[in-house]
């Protein structure tokens, strides 16, 4: 299967999943739990789709690692401070997200790489 065929794929099911749950809760007039559900959503299609970066088997780690940090850059960190789960009142507010931002993301990757080597996966 193509790389883009993957990415809509991993991608957009989880995100029609996740907006038709949050349709139901804006029918629900429950406008805080559909919008975050929402924004989860989102994240889930650019999250899953952006995997596929890590099957570009002609670059290498560290630059499948520095595209894939600028595409969540761009996407994910502009939904999370939209989302109205964390307080975005000054740019001191806006960096710790991104340092939490930065902070998970790390853990993440790292907590992958450590599961991939344990298994063997490439």
């Amino acid at each position: 299967m193509n790389l883009l065929l993957t990415s809509l794929l991993r991608g957009g099911i989880p995100f029609v999943i996740m907006s038709s749950i949050a349709l139901i809760l804006q029918m629900q007039e429950k406008f805080y739990e559909a919008k975050s559900t929402f924004v989860v959503a989102v994240i889930c299609l650019f999250v899953g789709a952006a995997t596929v970066i890590y099957q570009r088997n002609s670059w290498t780690l560290a630059k499948q690692t520095l595209v894939h940090f600028f595409v969540m850059l761009l996407t994910v960190y502009p939904l999370l401070l939209w989302s109205d789960w964390f307080k975005r009142d000054t740019f001191v507010d806006m960096f710790i997200v991104l340092l939490l931002f930065v902070l998970v993301g790390v853990l993440l990757w790292c907590g992958i790489m450590v599961f991939r080597k344990l298994f063997d996966l490439h």
